[in-house]
């Protein structure tokens, strides 16, 4: 990409970024179309391909920033020292709503992408698609497990928890009428239902 990019009003920039972040979020690397991104963002294809090359270098810089970008709010929302796996669930929830007030479409291109079946796009961010589920891990692994009912198995409640988490947030964006804040007041009446079942307390 063209690093003039960050010349630009940061308004601008946004733009662009959300514009591409919600083309890739709802059609995935090899449907998604530029001439939908420039419209959305209100510029001319040829000032998008001035700053990335190609629709191959837009995905890279869009899943690049949004990893760096997610990791940012995570490593200052969420706690080193908390052991709690439902407080530590939330702080990153909290921080994940951060993200979406600015950038409403961030989460759902994030948890899309890992669906992404195309080669060029997966070569591409190769080597970043370990970073958030790798901190998410590291993370949640220092939870202290002994709150649980001894029945519980920690990661088949995480994977609760992350398919409950998607298919909330497709059904909010179906609607057209996305609102980080409701999403994230619903999951957590989730999470509170997850946490009576599941600990001892």
């Amino acid at each position: 990409m063209n690093e003039k990019f960050f010349d630009l009003k940061k308004e601008k920039q946004d733009r662009m970024i959300n514009a591409a972040l919600k083309v890739f979020a709802e059609n995935g690397y090899g449907h998604a179309s530029t001439d939908e991104i420039v419209r959305e963002a209100g510029i001319s294809k040829g000032l998008l391909f001035h700053y990335f090359i190609s629709k191959l270098g837009l995905y890279s810089f869009t899943y690049d920033y949004s990893v760096r970008y997610m990791m940012l709010e995570l490593m200052s929302g969420v706690s080193k020292d908390e052991t709690d796996f439902f407080t530590l669930i939330d702080q990153i929830r909290f921080s994940q709503l951060q993200v979406m007030k600015n950038y409403p479409y961030m989460l759902l291109f994030l948890d899309k992408s890992k669906y992404e079946d195309v080669s060029e796009a997966l070569v591409e961010t190769e080597d970043k698609r370990s970073i958030l589920p790798g901190w998410y891990d590291e993370t949640l692994s220092r939870a202290d497990d002994t709150a649980f009912r001894n029945e519980i198995d920690v990661m088949k409640l995480r994977q609760i928890i992350d398919f409950t988490a998607s298919g909330l947030m497709a059904e909010h964006f179906a609607d057209s009428s996305f609102q980080p804040e409701i999403y994230y007041e619903e999951m957590g009446q989730y999470l509170q239902m997850l946490k009576k079942i599941t600990c001892k307390k």
